[in-house]
């Protein structure tokens, strides 16, 4: 099967290069290859390979940053997925979109459902909510899978954030007020090829299992890491920030868990894997 990989720079992308599927044949395109803000440039490359399957990692991530360039935020992660829905239909070809929790407001007290309605409080949810409006609009042959706070080889994240600081500083200040579901990239792509293979299409949440702020996160990476730094907790208001963050967004995989036998490994697991694959 030829499969088109967007955004094959970054860390979502690496970890399904890692497995790539057995007959696969892939065009991993980075951004300078495929510019998917750009319809004409998108019909033309991906017509020349044609794939019958096309997996979008591509993506504008850096929440702040959005706030301050709003209009490259929508046309990467709005019209840029629309785009892609817009060719996979006209060469009937399959996408897999992957979205995020900050499409949610974070104001509920349970985990968000598929079904929950989107109201993003900053520019990043907006756009990637628009990318998902319009991936359902331009083709009903779609899966859209939301993830949050992710990690994994190849990226910045706030793993290797964590540890980076604690090799300059004795103490670190975390915010305890804002609780999701820390994934690792590895763990989200084994779940995605395991729904892809399946025939899956309509919206699904994939994170690992479990959930905490990101002060109990840092904790954790400070002891799996085997280090002694000491981690103090702080509120979201003591660190302003440009963009405004959910303080709930956990995701409910029950919906997921259905199709693949089991719920995903816990963050806790996946973590300690994870930093021991560093090593």
């Amino acid at each position: 099967m030829k499969v088109l990989i967007t955004g094959a720079g970054g860390m979502l992308a690496r970890a399904f290069l890692n497995k790539k599927e057995r007959g696969w044949d892939v065009w991993p395109a980075t951004k300078e290859e495929l510019d998917i803000t750009n319809r004409e440039a998108v019909k033309r490359e991906v017509t020349r390979f044609y794939p019958e399957l096309m997996i979008n990692c591509a993506a504008f991530t850096r929440v702040d940053d959005c706030e301050a360039n709003r209009n490259l935020a929508f046309a990467v992660n709005g019209t840029g997925a629309g785009n892609l829905a817009e060719v996979a239909r006209e060469i009937s070809a399959r996408l897999v979109h992957f979205s995020t929790d900050y499409i949610f407001p974070g104001t509920k007290k349970m985990p968000y459902i598929e079904e929950d309605g989107a109201s993003p409080i900053n520019a990043y949810g907006a756009s990637k909510w628009e990318g998902e409006c319009q991936v359902r609009r331009n083709l009903e042959n779609h899966l859209i899978i939301r993830t949050q706070w992710l990690y994994g080889d190849g990226g910045n994240h706030f793993v290797k954030t964590i540890l980076n600081l604690a090799k300059k500083q004795d103490q670190l200040m975390v915010v305890d007020d804002q609780v999701g579901s820390p994934t690792w990239t590895e763990d989200l792509s084994e779940a995605a090829l395991v729904l892809i293979s399946r025939g899956c299409s309509g919206t699904y949440h994939l994170v690992n299992r479990g959930y905490c702020s990101w002060y109990t996160f840092a904790c954790a990476i400070i002891r799996d890491a085997g280090l002694s730094n000491r981690v103090n907790p702080c509120a979201t208001s003591e660190f302003p920030r440009p963009a405004r963050r959910p303080a709930y967004s956990v995701l409910s995989t029950a919906k997921a868990a259905r199709e693949l036998g089991s719920e995903p490994p816990h963050w806790e697991m996946a973590l300690r894997r994870f930093i021991r694959s560093c090593n």
